[in-house]
């Protein structure tokens, strides 16, 4: 099967390996400590009854071992008294084992008890006392609960690991056939989107898991390349209305002058407004290019430190003559030196044409006016106008490309300032804020941490 070929189904049997592995260690791990446990107990134990014993008369000696081996109804008790020679006095020891170090720490000895010769020789905890009299004193213990508590164990080993393993490689085959399952499912859709279909969107769920992030953040790509390539679409549809218009009085007019000049006169007049409607059409190429440099970021390697107040005056100056034709009212009001990490250049521009887009809708004997100041965290460059403003319904409009409101169509211009003055100000990492009327107000907002500092 396909599941069991995948790379989830072959970690998910290596990690059951290793947790079978962990587990086998364990619980040999708990085994031994077990077996040393009752091996030093038993130790103890017989070292304390040999000593006991050690310490009585003969006759008493006899007796209490006979009542001792009385008790062990689990038949794991040894003990035997020996004479010098080596003959049994009493006791459940059949003989003296060879090689028996009395005096010893216990230690494993072969013994054979009397009530069970038929079983043969049994390895024995065993310690040996000399006696005052020469007697030697054997007491033994048969530590068989290391063998029970083996059996348990591996029982519970065989009962407990077994299944969790298979468990596990169940786990491991569901996982791998439900990766499959999304992975397929995203292809699916994945092909869709190849083919055309930019509604189409990942399959995700609401909850904290890398591939529900990863299929979100996909969807929001494509949620902006939809949007892009829509905004692409209609941007194609607007150049070629606003280039064919100049195009075509350019045409008509070289037409007409061809046809019906009959001076030299008349000849270069009809060539002057064809090459505006010609230089019309190249200054929206021009822009357009413009637009597509400064959302490539292809100028971000020029940022340096900009001078605010120098910058607003230079466009001060620039616009001022401007400003008097109109008899419009501009002004400059720079309270502090405040400068940001910018292009130069690109901010120039971006303030000229918001400065340049409030003379033109300003009427006459209004005023515009630019202003730099410092908020919480962020130093703020406005353009002030006593113009029409711009409605709160046209703010996400008049930043498209080639947009003109109703109220301006009679206005010169191509739907490109704004849009142009939004691309810098992204590049730039700033904000662009624009109020709502009556009067225009713009603002270009710079945080500190874009590079805003006194």
């Amino acid at each position: 099967m396909q599941f069991i070929r995948s790379k989830t189904f072959h970690w998910t049997a290596a990690l059951a390996a290793l947790f079978a592995i962990f587990v086998t260690v364990l619980f040999a791990f708990i085994y031994f400590s077990i077996d040393d446990y009752l091996i030093a107990r038993s130790d103890s134990m017989i070292t304390t009854q040999a000593g006991f014993f050690a310490g009585l008369p003969r006759e008493r000696m006899i007796s209490a071992l006979d009542d001792h081996l009385e008790q062990d109804s689990r038949g794991v008790q040894f003990s035997g008294i020996f004479d010098a020679r080596g003959d049994r006095l009493a006791g459940n020891v059949a003989a003296l084992p060879d090689g028996l170090d009395i005096g010893a720490p216990a230690r494993s000895v072969p013994l054979l008890r009397l009530d069970s010769k038929e079983a043969g020789v049994t390895s024995v905890r065993t310690v040996a006392r000399r006696l005052d009299n020469g007697d030697i004193l054997v007491i033994g213990r048969n530590v068989d609960e290391t063998a029970e508590v083996f059996r348990v164990v591996g029982a519970a080993l065989g009962l407990g690991l077994l299944p969790a393993f298979f468990l596990w490689l169940l786990a491991g085959a569901w996982l791998s056939a439900r990766a499959r399952r999304r992975v397929e499912e995203v292809n699916l859709r994945v092909q869709r989107i190849i083919a055309g279909d930019l509604r189409e969107r990942l399959p995700h769920r609401n909850v904290d898991e890398p591939f529900s992030r990863l299929a979100a953040i996909v969807n929001g790509m494509l949620d902006e390349l939809e949007t892009t390539i829509n905004a692409l679409a209609g941007v194609g549809n607007d150049i070629a209305h606003d280039l064919r218009t100049p195009l075509t009085r350019a045409r008509l007019t070289l037409e007409r002058g061809r046809t019906n000049a009959t001076t030299l006169e008349q000849l270069q007049q009809a060539a002057d407004k064809a090459i505006a409607g010609i230089d019309q059409s190249l200054s929206i190429v021009t822009a357009l290019l413009r637009l597509a440099e400064i959302e490539n970021s292809r100028r971000s390697s020029a940022f340096g430190d900009v001078a605010l107040g120098d910058m607003l005056r230079e466009v001060c100056d620039m616009y001022e003559p401007i400003a008097e034709d109109k008899q419009v009212a501009l002004s400059v009001n720079i309270p502090a030196a405040l400068s940001v990490r910018g292009d130069r250049d690109l901010l120039l521009e971006a303030v000229a044409n918001l400065v340049d887009n409030a003379i033109k809708f300003t009427p006459r004997n209004g005023s515009v006016e630019l202003e730099l100041k410092r908020g919480e965290g962020q130093t703020i460059l406005r353009v002030r106008d006593t113009g029409p403003g711009i409605s709160a319904e046209e703010h996400e409009a008049v930043l498209r490309r080639f947009y003109r409101s109703d109220k301006i169509r009679n206005t010169p211009g191509f739907g490109l300032g704004l849009n142009l003055v939004s691309a810098i100000v992204k590049l730039h990492g700033f904000r662009l804020i624009i109020h709502a009327g009556p009067g225009g107000r713009v603002e270009i907002v710079c945080p500190d941490e874009q590079g805003g500092r006194t």
